[in-house]
């Protein structure tokens, strides 16, 4: 049984295919399992979330980045931030603050250090907002 962490990257990693190919996400998820490539349920869950939600998610961070439109992120930077900002946002079984960390060190990890304080700014101005919405 893969980790919650294992699936978030999975996600991250069909997710971004889907941005750079410019395909739908569940096309290239299928083409994974086609391939034998097992995508575990919660990474399912995650890229079938983030596809149903995604003009939502993409107005959410385009807000909270400031000085940068969505277009404008770096496609890496904006699939973990799309991820993380479901899971704030629509998983109520992920604390806000494992879901933040997940995705600094995914971007740490996967692109910059510059990335990974980028994400924590743009997801923590997304959490304050989404618990006091006035």
């Amino acid at each position: 049984m893969a980790s919650r962490r294992q699936g978030r990257r999975q996600a991250v990693d069909i997710l971004y295919q889907s941005d750079v190919t410019e395909r739908d996400a569940l096309e290239v998820m299928h083409e994974w399992e086609a391939a034998d490539k097992r995508v575990s349920a919660f990474a399912a869950e995650l890229v079938q979330g983030v596809r149903e939600h995604l003009a939502e998610l993409d107005e959410l961070i385009g807000g909270a980045a400031e000085d940068w439109t969505i277009d404008r992120l770096a496609s890496l930077d904006r699939t973990i931030l799309r991820v993380a900002a479901y899971e704030v946002l629509h998983s109520d079984d992920v604390p806000t603050a494992v879901a933040i960390d997940e995705a600094v060190a995914t971007a740490k990890e996967l692109s910059t250090e510059d990335s990974g304080r980028f994400v924590n700014g743009v997801l923590g101005r997304i959490a304050r907002e989404s618990e006091d919405p006035s």
